[in-house]
């Protein structure tokens, strides 16, 4: 078994076939198909604005895949806006402080959305789409 250590930008592979060598995209055709491309794209998605341009095409692909595959075997709840970030943030055992980190604002930002406090703004519902791999009206309502 490959030892694994945490990834940081410094260590991520900045060319495609290097990054192709830590998870293949391929189809997802079941939960762990599913698990491991979702804890490799979540391993890159706080350095989004600092992508190369294989960095982005890679982790633009994985959300692509994500996104096929939750789109015929996910159901999602019936709910929008908060509700909707709420329910995605703990499947994914994410906290205020992640979601702090995730949009790139003050470490207070998260539990202010969470709380109602603080609106999601244009450039949140993108980063939080890309990142959840869901259309962004889910959380617009």
């Amino acid at each position: 078994m490959k030892p694994r250590t945490k990834l940081s930008f410094q260590n991520l592979p900045k060319d495609y076939p290097s990054l192709c060598g830590r998870v293949l995209p391929r189809p997802i055709h079941d939960a762990v198909d599913y698990a491991n491309v979702v804890e490799a794209a979540d391993a890159m998605a706080l350095w989004q604005d600092e992508f190369t341009r294989d960095q982005a095409d890679y982790f633009e692909l994985l959300c692509s895949l994500i996104e096929e595959y939750d789109s015929k075997n996910v159901k999602w709840p019936k709910v929008r806006g908060l509700g909707a970030l709420k329910h995605l943030l703990g499947e994914q055992g994410l906290a205020a402080a992640d979601l702090s980190r995730l949009l790139g604002g003050s470490r207070n930002l998260g539990g202010m959305i969470l709380r109602g406090e603080r609106r999601l703004t244009l450039d949140h519902v993108r980063t939080l789409a890309r990142h959840f791999g869901v259309s962004a009206d889910l959380f617009l309502g």
